[in-house]
């Protein structure tokens, strides 16, 4: 049997993509918010940047005459989360997925298309969390929709009841608008989500999806298409975007 190859990134060799994932988050979970990142682990996000082999040789050449990498935070991103942001010498800059980078992840345009859906519902998805937990919350929790058990915000996720999963919504949503998905274009919001270029297409599919989704809340752990999986019509307890 062929010996594994190690991860080598800079100076520091990994047996394991996991050791490598592990060094990158016990980096970022040291550090609070807005927290410049020292110079040991400045030069160990540099070198990560440098690793990830998606990004072309002429964009790592850079003279002095070039935009460069003056800085490297911990900033706070979408539900209070970590994320390494990278700061530019041209007042600019950007977060950054070491979990991307060490998994490297290929985006097709199927998988563009669908992450960029997603972000244009993620106001409309949270907006039906939080009239949930207006309407029912008993000292900061509400009741699960399949178990019937107290739960905090944390503990809940807004479900797509099957069969309309999400991903069926946006294939149907796909042959309906008979999109060319390599023309479409993407770019990146606030909070490094993808999102469409054209803010016409991600207005259509919040209306689609407004139409087509029926939703629940319930715990994290649950797969609610084991009670529901044949029910395609809406009932009175499914939650509806307003």
């Amino acid at each position: 049997m062929a010996k594994r190859k190690p991860i080598i990134i800079g100076n520091n060799t990994f047996d394991y993509k996991k050791d490598a994932i592990a060094h990158y988050r016990k980096i970022l979970i040291s550090y609070s918010f807005g927290e410049s990142l020292n110079e040991s682990d400045f030069y160990d996000l540099i070198d990560l940047l440098n690793y990830d082999y998606t990004v072309s040789e002429d964009e790592l050449e850079l003279d002095e005459s070039d935009i460069y990498i003056i800085d490297i935070k911990v900033s706070k991103v979408q539900f209070s989360t970590k994320c390494f942001e990278v700061f530019y010498s041209d007042n600019s800059s950007c977060y950054i997925s070491y979990l991307m980078i060490l998994n490297n992840t290929k985006y097709t345009p199927e998988k563009l298309f669908n992450a960029a859906c997603r972000s244009a519902i993620n106001k409309d998805i949270r907006d039906v969390k939080q009239r949930y937990f207006d309407q029912y919350s008993i000292k900061g929790q509400v009741k699960c929709q399949e178990t019937g058990i107290l739960s905090k915000w944390t503990e809940l996720t807004v479900d797509h009841r099957q069969p309309n999963t999400f991903s069926v919504i946006v294939d149907r949503f796909k042959e309906l608008k008979g999109f060319d998905l390599d023309k479409i274009e993407y770019k990146s919001d606030d909070n490094n989500f993808i999102i469409f270029d054209d803010s016409n297409i991600a207005e259509l599919f919040r209306e689609y999806h407004k139409e087509k989704a029926n939703l629940r809340l319930v715990r994290n752990e649950c797969n609610s298409g084991r009670t529901s999986l044949a029910i395609i019509s809406r009932t009175n307890k499914d939650l509806k975007i307003e």
